[in-house]
């Protein structure tokens, strides 16, 4: 796949400085979920990515949210997504992907449910410091059919797992691509995008290009 990374993009499609038309070369568009569990960085996520201006439906947390949303690892969260988070990226001259980041808590479920439609697949943004949180949107994710990748955020103070264990702590199957990167960086957040987006052409049958 001849990928064109953020950094490299110009001033046409590069995220943040407010593009708005595709370029008209794009053949392809691809519906992709970034999901993951309540405050793992799907919003930050979307918007690092996003080479236009993001749609973010974030709220500032209420004493009553407190009640049902774990804060455990990450106190000073004072906002979350109340519906969905939207952003665009043209990956190459010819493929463009439309994310949408879902929300992470289960009362969310059925608005999730929703947007899965006419998705090709989905990134799962997991923290190896609350891994047992992921199991619901991974599973999820399978009822409906939907071929993902994982990706762990890297935090200041996550823990670092050899890869293996990772695996096994998350019941991956071998074809499951699992990736890191750091949902701040543009360069990381798109090599993560590419290792699903290979993972969907190999399920195809096609043969992604190097």
């Amino acid at each position: 796949m001849d990928s064109v990374l953020a950094s490299e993009r110009d001033a046409q499609s590069g995220p943040g400085n407010g593009a708005v038309y595709l370029r008209p070369t794009v053949r392809t568009s691809v519906k992709l979920l970034v999901v993951g569990h309540f405050a793992v960085g799907k919003t930050t996520f979307v918007g690092t990515l996003s080479e236009i201006r993001p749609l973010h439906t974030e709220e500032r947390m209420t004493q009553a949210g407190a009640l049902v949303d774990d804060l455990s690892g990450v106190p000073d969260k004072t906002t979350t997504t109340v519906a969905m988070d939207f952003g665009r990226l043209t990956l190459n001259d010819r493929l463009v992907l439309y994310l949408f980041g879902a929300p992470g808590q289960q009362r969310f479920t059925r608005l999730w449910q929703d947007m899965a439609t006419g998705a090709l697949g989905a990134l799962v943004l997991a923290d190896t410091r609350r891994l047992e949180q992921s199991f619901e949107v991974m599973g999820l994710l399978e009822d409906h059919g939907l071929p993902y990748a994982v990706a762990l955020n890297q935090f200041p103070d996550s823990p670092r797992y050899a890869d293996h264990e990772i695996r096994e702590a998350l019941d991956l199957l071998p074809e499951t691509p699992l990736v890191t990167c750091d949902a701040r960086d543009p360069r990381s957040s798109t090599e993560a995008l590419i290792a699903l987006v290979r993972h969907l052409l190999t399920l195809s049958g096609q043969e992604p290009s190097s």
